[in-house]
């Protein structure tokens, strides 16, 4: 009998009779999960804010600062990924990253989603429906490659792209995540904190992102050509729509409508609005005018740098890791790029690697015991610190050398990069035969 059915006899029975038969194994094996409603219908809502931050929030963003001439491409990337990436988490990305497995991987017990009833749910998140969790944790999974598009845009052949996605999903973020969140992970033993994807979504999408500029070589003309952004209120939008989405991905990853969620929630809008400022103010100084795509970068670097620390710090450990986003970030994305000189077409290194790596590491030094059941160096716990660099070390090693391969094996045989001809036309003419702006 399906959840919530009613059964046919029961409403016919009275007085004694209905108590015999609550009391029969019949009934009793028709019982289901304790789920709790209040988790389930917070973590349903978290679902579709964090799925809001790809399509459209970082569709937009992204689409909003490439050039006239690869809106569309740019966007339909993050579209495209969101779909393709669905499907293999469904096939397998799931069960390879929160079943049980080894200190590596998960196992294939969810292979398909086989077994994933109306009454299953996972050990990671006893109150809500399994189907519940896989999905919310499938929209983390969609937007961690799209992120990465922003350092190779522009540049990249729509194929390409599909199959990257597809490998580096299921060779490089699922094992990570199971390190990190999954039941038996090698970090995640060890101690290392990640509340809802510093090291898991930011750090990883942010190293791939360098490899793959690094690898894929510098856009036609850049430093010699304007590639000012076509549309700053395609980006501003875009942006707001992750600043409201991550709450989702913050606050949804307590897994229950609880205290903890709360927490998570403000010191996410704090640690957001201190790096907005900070960015703004670093570069009024710098560069004499305060801009909005600075403020919407700003922005974002906070959002990335509370990602891990969210559900284990309190308000001022908050406003100290958005200050220190904003303006760290600000410096790797303006001065740091054009010191070595790669091309990060949309800062994904410079806001996400630096500003992930920023908020793992003050994770460890402003994590709060009472909040998070793990004390930071500034509670006397200086180890705390050290682990998560471990946790950080791990991470970009492991992502540069795997991503590194897979882009190799791709440009080997598929090719990665769209001819010159195809570069200097666009990609939304020469990859989809449509454009935008005529």
């Amino acid at each position: 009998m399906q959840k919530g059915a009613k059964h046919p006899i029961l409403p016919m029975a009275s007085g004694i009779g209905a108590w015999i038969w609550l009391a029969s194994p019949l009934a009793q094996a028709d019982t289901t999960p304790p789920f709790n409603s209040g988790d389930t219908a917070w973590m349903l809502s978290s679902t579709a804010l964090v799925l809001l931050m790809t399509v459209p929030g970082l569709a937009l963003f992204y689409a909003g600062m490439v050039r006239k001439k690869n809106v569309l491409a740019t966007a339909a990337q993050s579209f495209a990924i969101t779909a393709l990436v669905s499907v293999l988490w469904m096939f397998i990305g799931y069960s390879l990253t929160f079943t049980s497995g080894n200190a590596f991987m998960g196992g294939l017990s969810r292979l398909f989603l086989n077994g994933m009833g109306l009454d299953s749910a996972n050990g990671l998140a006893p109150t809500i429906p399994e189907s519940v969790y896989m999905t919310f944790q499938m929209t983390f999974a969609i937007i961690t490659p799209a992120l990465i598009v922003g350092a190779f845009a522009e540049r990249m052949k729509f194929s390409a792209l599909l199959w990257f996605t597809g490998l580096w999903s299921l060779l490089v973020y699922a094992p990570i995540a199971h390190m990190v969140w999954g039941p038996g992970g090698w970090l995640a033993a060890d101690g290392v904190l990640d509340y809802a994807g510093g090291t898991v979504v930011h750090i990883n999408a942010g190293i791939a992102g360098l490899v793959a500029a690094l690898v894929m070589g510098k856009r036609i003309g850049y430093r010699h050509d304007a590639m000012h952004p076509n549309n700053l209120m395609y980006t501003l939008i875009g942006a707001s729509l992750l600043w409201v989405g991550w709450f989702g991905f913050n606050a949804g990853s307590a897994v229950a409508a609880s205290d903890r969620a709360g927490m998570a929630m403000s010191t996410t809008q704090i640690a957001t609005a201190v790096a907005a400022l900070s960015w703004m103010f670093a570069e009024w100084l710098a560069r004499g005018k305060p801009t909005v795509l600075g403020m919407t970068s700003g922005a974002v670097a906070g959002l990335v740098a509370i990602t891990p620390a969210s559900g284990f710090v309190g308000p001022m450990g908050a406003l100290w890791i958005g200050l220190a986003a904003g303006v760290i970030c600000f410096w790797a994305a303006v001065y740091l790029k054009n010191l070595l000189g790669y091309d990060d077409s949309l800062d994904a290194f410079g806001v996400h690697a630096i500003g992930g790596i920023i908020g793992a590491l003050l994770t460890g030094v402003f994590a709060v015991k009472a909040i998070g059941g793990t004390a930071g160096m500034l509670e006397g716990n200086t180890g705390q610190l050290l682990i998560q660099a471990t946790g950080v070390g791990v991470t970009i090693v492991y992502d540069a050398i795997v991503s590194f391969v897979i882009l190799k094996a791709i440009d080997w045989t598929l090719g990665l990069r769209v001819i010159s001809e195809q570069e200097r036309d666009g990609l939304d003419i020469t990859q989809h035969g449509e454009q935008v702006y005529e």
